[in-house]
């Protein structure tokens, strides 16, 4: 299944246990869409969050996200990792 990679901006602040609240909501509805969320990272001074799945299109991560309440700002196929 392919492997995505998406990006979150604008989440300046963010506290590990609402990392963890965040990525769990996602885990809570993925299989709805097929998709498995692997891993999340945050750099709370920048704001960024950026989260590694694995899912049918980038159409799927993206309806899960928005449906968990925090949508991505960015959704990258990863076609080749080691």
């Amino acid at each position: 299944m392919p492997q995505f990679m998406d990006v979150h901006h604008g989440m300046t602040g963010l506290t590990a246990d609402q990392l963890k609240d965040a990525h769990e909501a996602d885990l809570a509805i993925e299989k709805d869409e097929g998709v498995h969320f692997e891993r999340a990272w945050a750099d709370p001074d920048s704001g960024n969050v950026y989260c590694l799945s694995e899912a049918p299109s980038a159409e799927a991560v993206k309806r899960v996200h928005e449906r968990a309440g925090h949508p991505a700002d960015e959704i990258h196929q990863v076609p080749l990792s080691i």
